[in-house]
This record gives C-alpha cells, sequence and structure tokens, in this order.
C-alpha cells in the first residue's frame, strides 16, 4: 500500500526557565512511515510527545527540525489540509452554537453548499450516535462525552482521507466506546487511513493495525501490532478443569507453572513439545482439556517493557 504519512527526524525543542533559559526536546528525531488504509496507533506515556507530534503535523507548532509529509505534499501545504481531518485532545468550540449551527460553520470552512451542510452534518449527528434532541442545544449544556461526539463529526465533516483522533475515546462511556471504535473502524473500510493517539491499550489492540511507542520523545518501537507481540517466549498455556493442583503437580514430568483459576486450573509451559506430557498427567488425574494456546504478549506488557 502506499505511504500516505511520512515523518523524517522529526525534532522539536522548547525553551525553559526565566533568566537562564535552557532547550528541552519534546520530540527527538522521529521517523515514521503510515500506510494508506490502516488505523496506525500512536503511544506513549504522558509527555512522550504524541500531542507534539500531531501538533507539529497540523501545522499548529513549527518543527524545530526535520520534515513531514501527508499525502505526498509538505505539511506546509495549507490545500493538502482540506484533505484531512483532526480530532485534537482537548477541543475547545464555540459556546453558544448549537452542535447543528457548529458543523455547519465546519462546513462553511471547507467551501461546502448550504444544501451539502445540512445533509452532511444530519448524517454525521446521527454516526456519532448524539441524540437529535440535542442537536439544536446549545454546546456549553453539553457533557464531555457528548462533546467528544461533535468532535468527532467535525473532524468528518470534510469527508477526508486520514483522520488524526488525539485520544478519542476521551470522556466517553463504556457503550460509547464501543460505538466510537465500531465508527473507527467503519473508515477503515471505507479506505480511509486514521491516525490515533490513546491511553485506552485495549482499544488500541482491538483497532489497530500498526503501531508505535514513544518514550521520552523518541520512538522505541513501531511496526505492526502481530510482529510487536511475536517478540516473545515460546510459553503455551494449557486451561483444564477437574484437576486438583495438588496430584496433577506430582503427575507432571516436565516443568510447569500450574495456577488454580476460579474456573480450573492454567498450566503453563516453556515450549509446545511439553504440551503432550501436560495432557497425558491431565488424563492421569481424570482432568479435562479445555484449551490449549501460545502465551501472547499483551500490549500493556510491551507498552509497559
Amino acid at each position: 500500500m502506499p505511504t500516505v504519512i511520512e515523518i523524517d527526524r522529526l525534532t522539536k525543542e522548547y525553551e525553559a526557565g526565566f533568566l537562564r533559559k535552557r532547550k528541552t526536546r519534546a520530540l527527538d528525531t522521529l521517523s515514521l512511515k503510515v500506510e494508506k488504509g490502516q488505523i496506525f496507533g500512536f503511544l506513549g506515556a504522558n509527555g512522550a510527545g504524541k500531542t507534539t507530534t500531531l501538533k507539529l503535523l497540523m501545522r499548529l507548532i513549527y518543527p524545530t527540525s526535520g520534515t513531514a509529509r501527508i499525502l505526498g505534499r509538505d505539511i506546509g501545504d495549507i490545500s493538502m489540509h482540506a484533505r484531512i481531518g483532526y480530532l485534537p485532545e482537548n477541543p475547545y468550540f464555540y459556546d453558544y452554537l448549537t452542535a447543528r449551527e457548529f458543523l455547519s460553520y465546519c462546513g462553511q470552512l471547507f467551501g461546502q453548499k448550504h444544501s451539502t451542510r445540512a445533509s452532511r452534518t444530519e448524517a454525521l449527528l446521527t454516526r456519532v450516535s448524539l441524540e437529535k434532541k440535542s442537536w439544536d442545544l446549545q454546546l456549553r449544556k453539553f457533557s464531555k462525552g457528548m462533546l467528544q461526539r461533535v468532535g468527532l463529526a467535525q473532524a468528518l465533516i470534510n469527508d477526508p482521507e486520514i483522520v488524526f483522533l488525539d485520544e478519542p475515546m476521551s470522556g466517553l462511556d463504556p457503550v460509547g466506546r464501543r460505538e466510537v471504535r465500531d465508527l473507527i473502524a467503519s473508515l477503515r473500510a471505507e479506505g480511509k487511513t486514521v491516525f490515533m493517539c490513546s491511553h485506552i491499550l485495549s482499544d488500541i489492540e482491538v483497532l489497530c493495525d500498526s503501531v508505535a511507542i514513544l518514550k521520552s520523545g523518541r520512538l522505541a518501537h513501531a511496526g505492526s501490532l502481530d510482529e510487536l507481540r511475536s517478540r516473545e517466549t515460546r510459553l503455551v498455556e494449557i486451561i483444564a478443569t477437574d484437576a486438583p493442583a495438588d496430584a496433577l503437580k506430582q503427575q507432571l514430568e516436565v516443568r510447569a507453572t500450574v495456577t488454580t483459576t476460579a474456573s480450573g486450573v492454567r498450566i503453563e509451559v516453556s515450549d509446545e513439545q511439553e504440551v503432550d506430557a501436560v495432557i497425558a498427567a491431565l488424563r492421569r488425574v481424570n482432568g479435562k482439556l479445555i484449551s490449549i494456546q501460545p502465551v501472547r504478549q499483551s500490549l500493556e506488557e510491551l507498552f509497559l517493557d
């Protein structure tokens, strides 16, 4: 697939201090490529440089050095910005506009005709699951979750090719998170590219094709989710029931970790070749085999590492 986002040694430094100025590097020679049609997860602890990266790509701030291109054009090319959508982490909207008026205003900024703005506004407010009774309510009366839905709608008002989302699940309840996950997945189905920052690792794990992890402004890991999670041991997990843990340990002829759980026992061995020995031991204690699967490193474990 073609590359739609190219970041080359992007660096951002800020001056800190009052009398004795010193430079703080928020982003350090970041290089990344994102392919078309992907949902790309951008991870990092607070202060790692995620929001700085997005602001640089949106040209809200300027890099100290390095370059970036979106859709084959330099990020300073204004015409390119008409083809992308952006939801900031803490969006601020005009409090006294209604949701309908605000989206119509955003559409007008992109040069859309009145009839197009009206139909697209209604379609997007429906798509982000904002209740119709709230469409003509002033935004100052909205909850954080409702504002987040409006923010998602405005990021899509111009039918962008790439959507940049900074913490899109912020302020949403579990139902809202599920609805937004479905919406993001539908964008991929439409051939759009999504560049998404999130602290909710379970959402990244469910949605993303590729991820990058920032640490103190530098790239720590990058690649497809499967590639990153394949950097793991050869551990195999076996789940069984009706097998007393103490009796099973006595019957095991290989080294294994046996843990009692609410639903049975969990046996972990260091190699697939030892699975047969565990199954034989289960038969000797009349245990019932439930599942055998490789132990995959979770995204949370990779992030903490």
